[in-house]
């Protein structure tokens, strides 16, 4: 597939001038014009980088790429030897951010919901970008119940905030470091919220507003979304993917 081509399909399909981001979307690192071999990642890290290399890839696409508000500009030290290593062996690197957070068929959210067999799933109009969704378990569950669903589902042990003993029935998540729409949460009057990270002040808020909360991790709650995305590709150009989950505990 031509990279032109790819490009411009992934910017219609993940709707990506529909959002305010803090970091390109789109292609970051130029490679090799022919791409006929992706691998996807959650982060453009070394070790991700280094298995693209292993698999002969000829382009790289992730959830967190380079390139964010605020970061040091000049290329050198780490994110220099990660931009080396990809122009060295001419890897294309695409990142898609709040796109594929919030994309309705394959973002990470819609995608969190179907592993979790959260139905009636939906993003909540005109708040934070549609990046928060609301759904429901087809049967309620004890507090702890949930918990043991979550880690076995994710791989990790979430942290569970709250006091209540009330059970969970209709939840609203946002996948990553979304832990202060929690407040978004309490409006929508769900049983529990869940993201990826927590805050000190997270604690409070969900005691004091009596709403259990999920930490389940940054990195657990958004690999499905850009799995499903190269799945996608693959299907639909006949593309080789290999999804490589670097393990990473936060």
């Amino acid at each position: 597939m031509n990279r032109t081509a790819l490009t411009r399909y992934l910017t219609e399909f993940l709707q990506v001038g529909n959002y305010k981001d803090y970091a390109p979307n789109g292609l970051q690192v130029e490679g090799k014009e022919r791409i006929k071999t992706i691998v996807t990642g959650v982060t453009a890290c070394q070790a991700l980088i280094d298995r693209a290399v292993e698999l002969k890839a000829d382009a790289l696409l992730v959830h967190h790429g380079f390139f964010w508000k605020g970061e040091p500009e000049p290329i050198t030290g780490m994110k220099y030897r990660r931009i080396k290593s990809l122009i060295t062996n001419d890897i294309n690197l695409f990142g898609y951010h709040l796109p594929l957070d919030g994309h309705p068929m394959l973002g990470n959210n819609a995608e969190l919901a179907r592993e979790l067999g959260i139905i009636d799933a939906e993003s909540v109009e005109g708040v934070a970008q549609g990046l928060v969704w609301q759904g429901r378990l087809d049967e309620p569950m004890a507090p702890s119940a949930f918990a043991e669903h979550l880690a076995g589902v994710l791989g990790r042990q979430a942290l569970h905030l709250g006091e209540s003993n009330k059970p969970i029935h209709r939840l609203a998540w946002c996948s990553g470091g979304a832990q202060d729409y929690i407040d978004i949460a309490v409006e929508l009057g769900v049983d529990a919220f869940i993201s990826g990270e927590v805050s000190e002040r997270t604690f409070h808020s969900a005691v004091e507003q009596d709403i259990h909360y999920y930490a389940a991790g940054h990195h657990a709650t958004e690999r499905f979304g850009i799995r499903a995305l190269g799945e996608h590709l693959a299907n639909e150009f006949g593309l080789t993917h290999h999804f490589v989950d670097i393990d990473n505990p936060v």
